[in-house]
């Protein structure tokens, strides 16, 4: 594949294809314009940030219709989830209905793409990395899709984004994201969990038991929800701050990607 024909996120892109593989890259199915930039895209991200502004699109998107702001939510009391329903209208994602009902004004069928599409925008604009979502890398016998390939310093990083509580982790989910990286050989690989929840119960021992190392070695927290189970390979939560944590885990398996210091 010439580079000229890769499409944006070129370098993360061209990154698979020295790799030996021939990505394409699928749209996103989100709740607003795929297009969407400048200041309607900021505003969104902004409100992305919040942990409970998530839960409630989702939640939003999960009703498949019309929706009262309390069916939306369970983490939330009455007066903060309208709160919410309004910020939705004013960022022309919902709009009103009768009996205090809202709808979503570009249904789509689950919260993925968009924490995908979130995290994305935070890695280019926090961190300077080329970024590329939804990507297929069409391995042999390796199924799914990479959620988000971001690239910068010569490096490749691979991140699995899950919208889900940790209870709907199914150990062939994590398998399959294994069977990605294997595949891929990326610098550093993030398996993201987009909950407060914590991760020790059975999150951590899920992926433990994927390692190729047996028994594996025991996880090491690097700060709050944290983990490294391997210099390369880090598990992170919601906890405190999704992208904070995100950032952490980056600059934690940079450093190991390092020089030895003098």
């Amino acid at each position: 594949m010439r580079r000229e024909l890769l499409p944006p996120g070129g370098e993360a892109l061209a990154m698979l294809v020295r790799r030996g593989f021939q990505p394409t890259v699928a749209p996103l199915d989100l709740p607003f314009p795929a297009d969407m930039e400048g200041e309607a895209a900021e505003r969104l991200a902004e409100h992305l940030g919040h942990y409970a502004f998530r839960l409630f699109l989702r939640g939003a998107i999960l009703r498949r219709g019309s929706f009262t702001p309390t069916e939306a939510t369970r983490y939330l009391g009455a007066s903060q989830a309208a709160k919410v329903a309004e910020d939705l209208v004013a960022l022309g994602l919902a709009e009103r209905e009768d009996d205090g009902r809202y709808r979503l004004r570009y249904p789509t069928h689950n919260f993925g793409p968009t924490l995908e599409w979130y995290v994305a925008r935070e890695l280019r604009g926090r961190l300077g990395f080329d970024v590329a979502v939804g990507v297929k890398f069409h391995a042999p016998e390796v199924g799914g899709d990479l959620d988000v390939v971001a690239a910068a310093e010569g490096r490749l990083l691979y991140l699995e984004m899950k919208s889900s509580p940790p209870k709907h982790l199914a150990s062939d989910e994590v398998g399959a994201f294994f069977r990605r990286v294997r595949a891929l050989r990326p610098h550093l690989a993030l398996f993201v969990m987009d909950t407060a929840l914590r991760l020790s119960d059975k999150v951590l021992p899920l992926l433990q038991a994927e390692l190729s190392t047996q028994p594996p070695p025991p996880p090491r927290r690097v700060v709050r929800e944290v983990w490294a189970l391997t210099p390369y390979l880090y598990v992170v939560n919601a906890r405190q701050d999704l992208m904070g944590n995100i950032s952490l885990a980056i600059a934690e398996g940079l450093r190991a990607l390092s020089p030895p210091p003098p």
